[in-house]
């Protein structure tokens, strides 16, 4: 049955009522297109804008309050985790390995600014994609909490916290050659795979004391960091570029080696080796040539310069190879390009506002005492492809996500990141140099490293920062552990990079805290090695005359 109401032309008074009806009609349609046009731009358009808003309080509300994913270590150790709280918004974020929060970031609520990881993949964390996706879409439009996936790391919070103890080891300070400081960073990786094992940056800072202050309403922490002019909120691995110094020795050995235009028997004379010698109208040397001292006996080969960290013998290996070559290998591991990596990363650079290089600044940058401006990070990516066969692997910090059951959503590979930079051959060399340094050159004063037992291959650098001397060098190593001086095709299980700022001598500042790590390291089977039978240095050492005795 249906029911049909007819409304006829009838005045009532003078007043159509058909037409009245039908205007009221017209009128009831166009506030419901409105209202519908305006709940579809509302709930649809701009819904993420408007949840997202510092000024949207409905994801505080305890019904609304997003449960954010938790992060984990490689092993599954809890690192960051959110908790039911009273205060603030639904759920305090809590953090359990302070010398993470450089890497980790941190997320106070949906009303303040992520850094970090907690921004870098907030879209897992708060589960905008994943399997919990579209279920959290439902969730959202039944205002129903949403639930975020877990994120695991490469970080092994064993090596991380060792590695963060080591760099307060004591050094012996003398204010000539080492100085205190506590600012500095340190890298471990895998190079066979690229996962970074352990990242530290110092000063840090406490996230947990940062959030508690916010939440308390008690913003004095968190402006005393802002204010403070050691920076501890920058993550310095990746976002600071320091003057490499020496340590880029080993970057101009690879690249000559590799292009034909170098070997490490090539022969310098005492002229060549101590200077000076006029490069552009610019002369090198002698300061600088660190070999003076104990050296009688010329020529003295490119290993022996690199050895003994000469100065004038790199200007002449850089400027040999020309401005074209040697820049083709710094573009060959991104320098001058954004790295691709799980975090932003400052580029690092070689030339001065991407000016040509003059043949004089060449040779400084050879020796790496020019334009160079590179974060940890980017030296650790020459070293890890030295230690790898010359293969660079993509570098990473994320490992898999999961949901709150533990599911496996997504795993994240290990990835070569293009052609092979430099040949099997070059690799080889240069790791046979950096032997040379621990065991005869620069290494070998540090009774740590040359009597460690981890037969550890390094560069040392001492990067000047002033013209005259009156602020403290920045003290470098780049390292790999074990090595096998009779098994050169037998690869280091890891890589260390370090750096003290302003630390003065980088052997002596970083060397000791380095030897210490890659000890626990390896002693305590965090990483599986296979430490070679030791060696006499003075034999090695006499034998391939990178010691004249």
């Amino acid at each position: 049955m249906s029911l049909c109401i007819i409304v006829s032309d009838v005045e009532v008074g003078g007043v159509n009522i058909r037409e009245n009806i039908y205007a009221l009609f017209m009128l009831l349609l166009a506030c419901f297109v409105a209202l519908s046009g305006g709940l579809m731009y509302w709930q649809v358009v701009v819904a993420r804008q408007v949840a997202e808003s510092t000024r949207n309080s409905r994801p505080c509300l305890t019904s609304n309050a997003p449960l954010r994913g938790r992060i984990f270590d490689r092993n599954g150790v809890l690192l960051a985790e959110s908790k039911p709280t009273n205060r603030g918004c639904g759920y305090l974020r809590v953090y359990y390995e302070p010398s993470l929060a450089n890497v980790i970031g941190m997320y106070i609520s949906p009303l303040y600014n992520v850094t970090g990881i907690e921004k870098q993949y907030d879209d897992y964390l708060s589960g905008r994609v994943g399997s919990t996706g579209l279920s959290n879409t439902m969730n959202q439009l039944l205002h129903r909490a949403p639930m975020g996936n877990d994120i695991y790391l490469t970080i092994d919070v064993r090596i991380q916290r060792l590695v963060d103890q080591h760099f307060d080891d004591p050094v012996t300070i003398d204010n000539r050659d080492t100085f205190a400081t506590n600012r500095g960073s340190v890298i471990v990786t895998d190079p066979h795979t690229g996962e970074i094992l352990a990242m530290v940056s110092r000063p840090g800072y406490d996230p947990n004391q940062v959030i508690d202050g916010i939440f308390d309403g008690n913003m004095d922490y968190y402006n005393q960091l802002l204010k403070d002019q050691e920076h501890p909120l920058r993550e310095r691995n990746l976002q600071e570029t320091y003057i490499p110094g020496s340590v880029y020795k080993m970057v101009s050995l690879m690249a000559g080696l590799d292009s034909g235009n170098a070997r490490l028997n090539d022969l310098y004379s005492k002229q060549q080796a101590i200077g000076p010698i006029i490069i552009n109208g610019q002369a090198f040397g002698p300061t600088g040539n660190n070999i003076s001292d104990f050296t009688k006996r010329f020529p003295v080969t490119t290993e022996y310069g690199f050895v003994h960290s000469d100065n004038i013998i790199f200007a002449q290996v850089g400027v040999k190879m020309g401005t074209d070559t040697w820049l083709d290998y710094n573009k060959r591991f991104y320098v001058g390009e954004k790295i691709p990596f799980d975090l932003p990363v400052t580029p690092s650079t070689t030339q001065l506002n991407e000016q040509t290089l003059e043949v004089n600044e060449l040779a400084s940058d050879a020796f790496g005492q020019g334009f160079n401006a590179m974060t940890p990070l980017q030296m650790s990516l020459f070293t890890n492809a030295v230690s790898n066969d010359g293969q660079l692997m993509r570098p990473m910090l994320l490992a898999r996500t999961a949901d709150r059951k533990g599911t496996v959503l997504q795993t994240f590979t290990p990835q070569a990141m293009g052609a092979q930079q430099i040949s099997v051959q070059t690799a080889a060399q240069v790791r046979q140099a950096m032997y040379g340094v621990v065991q005869c050159g620069s290494g070998s004063v540090v009774p740590q490293l040359i009597n460690s037992g981890m037969s550890i291959i390094a560069k040392t650098g001492t990067a000047q920062v002033s013209n005259d001397g009156s602020i403290p060098a920045h003290s470098w190593m780049v390292t790999a552990a074990p090595y096998s001086v009779n098994q050169p095709s037998q690869l280091p299980a890891l890589t260390i990079i370090a750096m003290k700022e302003n630390g003065g001598e980088g052997g002596s500042a970083v060397g000791p805290m380095i030897a210490a790590m890659y000890r626990d390291i390896f002693n305590n089977g965090y990483v599986k090695a296979t430490l070679p039978a030791p060696i006499s240095p003075t034999t090695y050492c006499c034998r391939t005359r990178l010691l004249q005795c």
